[in-house]
């Protein structure tokens, strides 16, 4: 026994001075961008420095002791220099890149898996987004591991470290809460619980209500709050009242004694109750160094504890480990209310590198080799290291799938006849297709494809209803179904979303993921969709229905503002077709850019009014069809035209019969106009921003729809905000009058919903009189 002690002591020690190099280089890496790097504009780099500190223990014990490279794991934004220190010590990053922390193409202010050089799992940023991204990540793996490996087994863990802070985002919850995350064990969560937030110190002792919440959702709970120096004064006489002393403390009472000298934490620690005499009494017994030692030691900054925690981890359910430790732990500036952006001086830079046994002159400056630092080190990139896996090439869906649409119709309906042709023309591509709803697929009409493919669950579950005969959606469950069914949590669905978009890049096996939610909760999930996009997420979202045409719905289910925010989105096209053939391609298209590295993702507004599909005029075979397909996947196409036009109509979605009425109307009046059917916004205003910024300005789509030599004045119409189309008026600096909605809606019949709104056929007619004049 005593010779399996001292070995781990001995491991131990290794581990705390590789923790002391971590916790320097991190600290290295700010200093040098805030003060040592050229600064012309004299703005403040930044770097949360007390950040990184009190998670620099956590993420060593996991690196150095615990990690497996199955193994995933999200690291809280502000540890972003820490990841950086402990990848340059396994040799993942570049010593050139250490003086480079938020510069231009150097290391990102926030883990960044597209961005950094070296390897980082999740990307993170967004408070409480990034701590719940390895959750969907796991969710993908599972649906991977059924799908393409057969077995339904899990590998590796996907891990979440978080400050406790982030715990405060309802986003957190939303996801803890969803029932099928309480299957997955190889979710873990470590809380760095340092007890701080930006602005103060928090005030209430949070700890076992996060513990209970926790545990009502089924997850486990292991709590490390006193590290084993505490924990040995417990046992002294007197001991009982120091644990309860410092239990019952607040937050800011117990951060107020980290900032004690001697003599004031000797004052400040028995406090004026009945515990007073027996605690004078122990401090009396401690020199000034082990006192000072043992009011910081929590079970957060025990090596021993954490390693230990990590092994017990239940590989049935979910774990939170819920770590005690100090914002700033072993800097000057640990435990101050105001340390969450401050920065060392150049002296206390200087007395670091002297406290942690570094150079302050050679920074970078790795472990002697032969030390057993060094051999830990190289151990641990030894084991950690992952073979690179190329993705499965997979089939392009084909340009048309040569269904005729005729009769009335809405694109929204097309979703999921187009989803069941795919599963007859290209099965092997369709079986790439998982779609995802916070439960609303058959409201957004995945019915027949649910019919058709299944819901997935990790194991197969019994449908109650298979043999009722008035059950027209046959809800199976069972581990080879293509959907994914959540709770109502929009924030979850694009979770999900975004890490199904990424199995491409991180595990090798290209999905092509699809989600389904009513349009105007767009806005409510756009911060996590931008999270996914942002982090290499390929998907397409679909929203629907959408705009003033839910007419009965009223102003609550009517989305105003979503097609500029598909103008605006980087790394996602907006489609916001009409008819369903345009509808066909530009999805298929869409489908092609999906799950490769040169992809994108795609937005589609889409829309339940019927359409009489016969007014779009497709061309039904040869060249003509051809060139109205590369037309509309340009972004538009003139879908009436007429010889002396005087005036442009160009219009988007489901207010094309009203536009295509107001024209013959201005016809009969001897006002010949030309319709332009607009399939993207977005598309045509990438066209015109290349065509600006060229030097040989390109010829395509915006000349063959706005001729140079005609500079016709324009009237834009559309279903949504009416900026959206406005810049259609820039292409020839013509007059534009741009028609939309600029409030909440109204319920009532569709008529009066668009004339409330002006979008109706006689304000299309008079904003084109008005143009022209």
């Amino acid at each position: 026994m005593e010779a399996i002690e001292r070995e781990i002591k001995v491991e131990l020690d290794v581990l705390r001075a590789v923790e002391r190099r971590v916790l320097w280089l991190a600290n290295a890496i700010i200093f040098h961008a805030n003060k040592v790097r050229a600064n012309p504009s004299g703005m403040k780099v930044g770097g949360h420095p007390a950040s990184s500190a009190s998670i620099t223990s956590i993420m060593t014990a996991l690196w150095f002791g615990a990690l497996r490279p199955d193994d995933r794991v999200s690291v809280k934004p502000h540890a972003s220099p820490v990841l950086h220190a402990i990848n340059y010590l396994l040799g993942d990053l570049d010593e050139r890149y250490l003086g480079t922390l938020r510069a231009y193409k150097g290391l990102q202010a926030y883990p960044s898996r597209t961005k950094d050089p070296d390897t980082v799992d999740y990307s993170t940023a967004s408070v409480g987004i990034g701590a719940t991204a390895p959750i969907w990540g796991a969710l993908a793996r599972r649906y991977l591991d059924t799908h393409f490996s057969g077995d339904g087994s899990s590998a590796g863990r996907q891990i979440s470290l978080l400050g406790d802070a982030e715990l405060d985002e309802g986003a957190c919850w939303e996801a803890i809460i969803d029932p099928t995350v309480a299957q997955l064990g190889e979710v873990l969560w470590v809380v760095d619980l340092n007890r701080q937030s930006l602005d103060r110190v928090v005030p209430l002792i949070a700890a076992r209500r996060l513990a209970r919440m926790f545990e009502a959702a089924d997850w486990q709970v292991l709590t490390l709050k006193y590290g084993r120096r505490l924990r040995e004064l417990f046992a002294l006489p007197g001991g009982d009242a120091l644990q309860a002393r410092i239990d019952e403390m607040s937050n800011p009472e117990y951060q107020r004694l980290l900032r004690s000298g001697p003599a004031e934490l000797r004052a400040r620690l028995p406090g004026e109750g009945p515990l007073r005499e027996p605690l004078t009494s122990l401090v009396g017994e401690l020199d000034d160094a082990s006192l000072h030692a043992a009011i910081r030691d929590l079970g957060g900054h025990d090596l021993g504890d954490l390693i230990e925690a990590f092994g017990t981890v239940d590989p049935d359910r979910p774990t939170a480990i819920i770590a005690y430790t100090i914002k700033g732990y072993g800097l000057p500036i640990e435990g101050h209310p105001r340390n969450h952006a401050a920065l060392l001086t150049s002296a206390q830079y200087q007395r670091l590198a002297e406290t942690l046994g570094a150079e302050a002159d050679r920074p970078w400056a790795p472990f002697p080799a032969g030390t057993p630092e060094s051999e830990l080190c190289r151990q641990t990139a030894a084991r950690l290291a992952r073979p690179r896996i190329p993705p499965v090439d997979i089939p392009l869906p084909p340009p048309d799938v040569k269904r005729h649409h005729t009769g009335k119709a809405s694109t929204q309906a097309a979703l999921g006849r187009l989803l069941l042709d795919l599963t007859r023309e290209c099965p092997a591509l369709a079986g790439r297709i998982v779609t995802v709803s916070p439960d609303v697929a058959t409201s957004t009409n995945l019915g027949g494809w649910l019919n058709k493919v299944g819901v997935w669950s990790p194991r197969e579950r019994v449908d109650w209803f298979a043999d009722d005969d008035k059950t027209l959606l046959r809800w199976r469950e069972h581990p080879e179904g293509q959907h994914i069914e959540l709770g109502i949590a929009e924030v979850n669905m694009v979770g999900l979303l975004g890490e199904l978009g990424v199995a491409w890049s991180r595990w090798g096996q290209p999905l092509l993921p699809i989600g389904t939610l009513y349009d105007p909760f767009v806005s409510r999930a756009l911060e996590p969709w931008s999270y996914g996009v942002y982090a290499g997420g390929q998907s397409i979202l679909v929203g629907t229905p959408s705009g003033v045409t839910l007419a009965p719905e009223g102003g609550a289910h009517q989305s105003v503002t979503t097609p500029s925010i598909g103008l605006e989105q980087p790394g996602v096209v907006a489609y916001e077709p009409a008819f369903n053939q345009d509808f066909e391609w530009c999805f298929l298209h869409a489908l092609s850019r999906l799950g490769r590295a040169s992809g994108e993702s795609a937005y589609f507004r889409l829309s339940t009014r019927l359409i009489d599909q016969d007014l779009a005029r497709v061309p039904a075979e040869g060249d003509a069809r051809e060139r109205r397909r590369r037309q509309v996947l340009a972004g538009g196409y003139i879908l009436r035209d007429t010889s002396g036009a005087r005036v442009v109509l160009a219009v988007m979605g489901s207010v094309v019969p009203e536009t295509l009425a107001a024209a013959s109307e201005l016809a009969e009046d001897g006002v010949p106009a030309r319709v332009v059917c607009v399939t993207s916004a977005d598309l045509l205003y990438r066209h015109l921003r290349a065509r600006d910024l060229a030097a040989e300005p390109p010829e395509g789509v915006l000349d063959e729809l706005f001729p140079p030599d005609e500079r016709l004045p324009v009237v834009t119409v559309l279903d949504g905000h009416p900026h959206t189309l406005a810049f259609l008026g820039t292409i020839r600096n013509t007059p534009v009058i741009s028609l939309g909605v600029t409030e909440f809606g109204q319920s009532g019949d569709l008529s009066d919903v668009y004339r409330h709104h002006g979008l109706d056929t006689q304000s299309i007619v008079r904003a084109a009189r008005r143009v022209l004049s």
